[in-house]
């Protein structure tokens, strides 16, 4: 482990773009780890998933935290508390949303992180000891903290640096283009290409307005979805949209407590091609019955059509999340497919238990097929093959 560096007094001061970059360098690395350290975990399992090797586990995972370690010494330890600095003004000047405050509390969290982590690089165990792999693991949760959530730091310091700014359209205008866009819609000619949210919180949507064969890019503030969108700009194309446009903010998350470099570890799980495999191989009823009742099978090892009903469970949960009245649509349509699932699956469970209650087996005349023939006596003559036809063949 390398001690926390400092800017030198005298050097001038790292820009916002500077500081961005740092982050995202280190987020980079992190990814590059994070993949790098589940190829090697992948070859501690068993085909279901299952840590069969716990030493080579443990191994890999020492071996990740200690490059964690280095990537922020590398990236962030010189400059993440003036990233944090810009990143607070940033917040200061921004008006008021609903986002506002959730990253005031990460942006208080990211710092206590530092913290931790600056006062164990100033401290660093022993290298190679098991004192030092202590350190790297307890730090690791707070590393994760700034992969996870520095790209609201890096937004912020981004925007501070160059907060894009257009006078709106003119009333009349505004009420012209968001007219025509609104008949376009009706029509359906209204593409709708692109979407995020500006620092205030309100959702723009780049969209095609295509209008006798020919297109023109709007920019629309509103749900699209529901009456009371309006058009604040159009453009020859998207490339001068988003140099005048506000900037996109960092998206929210489904779920506040995931994180994409602390994921739970994977539950033993039997793959839907092996259990089709095992009924094409079954020759008792039981054997059949049980590859259903895998498939249907509730809980911690939950079967392929269980894993189907949570998957559209949570699918619509985000739909809705989403906050847009398509996004409401489509959720009530994946919550009806949800049930259906349900059912489907109370059906399969049934058919199973009474495919193994049949307690029968294949006729024996449903007789196998030899895959390897046997080879001809070395005394024996080969066919003679076929004639070949005297006459050219006639084409059409």
């Amino acid at each position: 482990m390398t001690p926390a560096s400092s800017p030198a007094p005298d050097g001038p001061a790292p820009t916002p773009p500077e500081l961005a970059t740092g982050a995202r360098d280190f987020r980079l690395r992190m990814a590059v780890i994070d993949r790098e350290t589940e190829a090697a975990l992948d070859t501690t399992r068993d085909r279901y998933g299952r840590t069969v090797h716990a030493g080579a586990a443990a191994a890999a995972r020492a071996h990740r935290d200690k490059a964690a370690v280095e990537a922020y010494s590398t990236h962030l330890a010189p400059h993440a508390e003036a990233l944090l600095d810009t990143a607070r003004l940033a917040l200061d000047e921004l008006p008021p949303a609903r986002h506002v405050a959730g990253w005031r509390t990460i942006l208080d969290g990211l710092a206590a992180s530092a913290a931790e982590i600056h006062r164990a690089l100033d401290r660093p165990a022993a290298p190679n000891s098991q004192a030092a792999r202590a350190q790297h693991a307890s730090l690791w949760p707070h590393l994760t903290a700034w992969a996870d959530h520095s790209p609201i730091a890096s937004n912020l310091a981004d925007q501070r640096d160059g907060q894009r700014h257009k006078a709106p359209l003119a009333d009349e205008e505004q009420q012209m283009w968001t007219e025509r866009a609104q008949a376009a819609q009706r029509r359906g000619e209204l593409e709708l290409t692109e979407s995020w949210y500006a620092a205030d919180g309100q959702p723009i949507t780049l969209a095609y307005l295509v209008e006798d064969d020919d297109s023109t890019v709007v920019a629309l503030r509103g749900d699209p979805g529901v009456p009371g969108w309006q058009v604040i700009g159009h453009y020859a194309h998207e490339y001068e949209a988003g140099k005048v446009l506000p900037a996109a903010v960092p998206p929210g998350v489904l779920r506040a407590d995931v994180s994409a470099f602390n994921r739970p570890e994977p539950v033993p799980e039997i793959s839907l091609q092996e259990l089709i495999r095992d009924v094409v191989g079954a020759q008792h009823a039981g054997d059949a019955s049980n590859a259903l009742l895998s498939a249907t099978q509730r809980g911690y090892d939950a079967g392929p059509m269980v894993r189907l009903q949570e998957l559209l469970a949570i699918s619509g949960q985000f739909a809705s999340a989403l906050e847009t009245a398509h996004g409401r649509q489509i959720a009530a349509r994946l919550s009806a497919l949800s049930r259906q699932i349900e059912f489907l699956t109370r059906e399969v469970e049934e058919a199973a238990e009474d495919l193994g209650a049949t307690v029968a087996v294949l006729p024996p005349h449903r007789t196998p097929v030899l895959r390897a023939r046997p080879r001809p006596a070395v005394d024996t003559t080969a066919p003679t093959p076929p004639p070949r036809a005297s006459t050219a063949a006639r084409h059409r």
